[in-house]
């Protein structure tokens, strides 16, 4: 049987359309403030939930939602299950946009909101293409589940409960990266830099706040700082508007008396791509470097500005490695936060790591290099090993075949820094939704997803999945 998978998309383009609109609507950042026993992430991930699994219930599929952690949408019936993973969660919106992260806008072939790339986008594109194959009552040998996750951006609690309460797919994918496909991820881990919120001498820093997760590269960055006498405030703002013309950074310092207030402004960036971002709380910590503080508050911008900036590879902290399948490790200072008499003073670094190295080698080379600068070291809940499924796997070979096929370019292997969804299956990749040459907008300000890769990928989706559970 030959099927025409295009045909079958563009005659559900309006449909899926609307119900992406309507998905990315929802602000779905993770809220602990709002957390309840019902929204264990707050209401926004739950109601994001929710409403996919609506979808899945109005589609005819068999639902079940996992206590508003995760839920699934079923469909076929077999020994094996093919699994597909989404998330409904997003990174905070943060700043820089041009147009309302929740309120979707197309404009110049391509849809403008939070989530549209990262993951809602690729995810409705997996949903309609597994639709497609219910309604066109095509035979499966196989059962479909599409797992809908609500934790992804943050701590994978949602995916740790689901697993407690139901079975793991036999095998499957996320479309949570970029095609041809990503069949090796690199392990996670964060490890925060801890220090005392003391200040000595005449310059003290009274606050310092940069970033909104572990894995997005910091956009903006702030300080409060106060000085002996008006002196002193009048060069550090000469010395401000000469650092940001030499730097690629903006931003604004307010001097009252001996009270300074400053703002730097970088660029957001995902956090396992550093390099594509201007980290705005490391390039604030190099200016404040330059003047005379003391104790805690010295060790903790001289740390940032000496060992952690711009140290994509983690060469100047002394963790530096690189495998030969699995490249460089990486490192992102995604969170910088600094008050003064406060206990909770840190520098959090998240590495994505690749095979050779080990969360123990980490921590005890920052151990070496900043023991001097008087930051201890602690360990994030969550350490993510790095995964990889072979290259001649039947999973990996028919999804690059299907990509081949529609689109007429070799497919090849691909290992990311990035983790998703697909490293819970121990015979798990990522698939699309991105094309290669695609502008990387996620985690970022203005984040948009081409309709054209959209639909594009549908039909992808509905081949693979098809082929996978026939």
């Amino acid at each position: 049987m030959t099927i025409d998978w295009k045909k079958e998309v563009e005659a559900r383009k309006d449909d899926l359309m609307k119900d992406l609109s309507d998905l990315l609507r929802i602000n779905s950042e993770r809220d602990d403030s709002k957390a309840t026993a019902d929204a264990p992430f707050g209401p926004g991930p739950r109601d994001a939930l929710k409403h996919m699994l609506a979808y899945g219930e109005r589609d005819g599929f068999e639902v079940k939602n996992v206590d508003n952690y995760a839920g699934h949408i079923d469909f076929g019936e077999g020994d094996e299950t093919l699994g597909i993973f989404g998330h409904m969660d997003v990174v905070p919106a943060g700043d820089g946009w041009s147009t309302d992260p929740y309120e979707p806008v197309v404009k110049d072939g391509k849809i403008f909101a939070r989530g549209s790339s990262d993951d809602k986008g690729p995810s409705m594109a997996a949903y309609y293409a597994m639709k497609i194959i219910k309604e066109l009552g095509l035979p499966l040998s196989k059962k479909i589940r599409f797992v809908v996750g609500s934790d992804e951006e943050s701590g994978w609690a949602d995916m740790d409960y689901y697993f407690q309460h139901e079975e793991a797919p036999d095998f499957g994918f996320s479309p949570d990266a970029e095609f041809p496909i990503i069949n090796g991820e690199k392990g996670n881990i964060t490890l925060t830099l801890n220090f005392k919120g003391t200040n000595d001498g005449e310059i003290h820093l009274i606050n310092f706040k940069s970033g909104l997760r572990e894995n997005m590269v910091p956009g903006t960055a702030t300080a409060t700082v106060t000085v002996a006498d008006e002196a002193i405030s009048a060069e550090m703002e000469k010395n401000f508007t000469a650092f940001t013309t030499a730097h690629p950074v903006s931003g604004s310092i307010k001097v009252d008396g001996t009270t300074l207030a400053i703002e730097v402004v970088g660029k957001g960036a995902h956090g396992a791509h550093p390099e594509a971002g201007i980290n705005a709380g490391t390039f604030l910590a190099l200016f404040l470097d330059q003047f005379d503080f003391a104790g805690g508050a010295k060790h903790f911008l001289h740390t940032a500005a000496a060992y952690v900036h711009e140290d994509f590879y983690g060469e100047k902290l002394g963790v530096a490695y690189e495998d030969v399948k699995m490249g460089k490790l990486t490192m992102n200072a995604g969170l910088l936060s600094f008050v003064e008499g406060s206990e909770d003073n840190y520098i959090r670094t998240n590495y994505r790591y690749p095979k050779g190295t080990t969360p123990d080698t980490l921590v005890a080379g920052l151990e070496k290099t900043l023991g001097a600068e008087g930051a201890t070291i602690t360990r994030g809940q969550r350490n993510m090993e790095p995964h990889y499924v072979p290259i001649d796997d039947p999973l990996v070979a028919t999804l690059l075949q299907v990509y081949e096929d529609h689109t007429g370019q070799k497919g090849f292997e691909q290992i990311i820094g990035g983790g998703t969804y697909g490293r819970l299956l121990k015979r798990g990749v990522a698939y699309g939704a991105m094309f290669p040459g695609y502008t990387d907008t996620m985690h970022q300000a203005n984040e948009f997803m081409s309709l054209d890769d959209l639909f594009r990928a549908t039909v992808i989706y509905a081949d693979a999945i098809y082929r996978l559970a026939k």
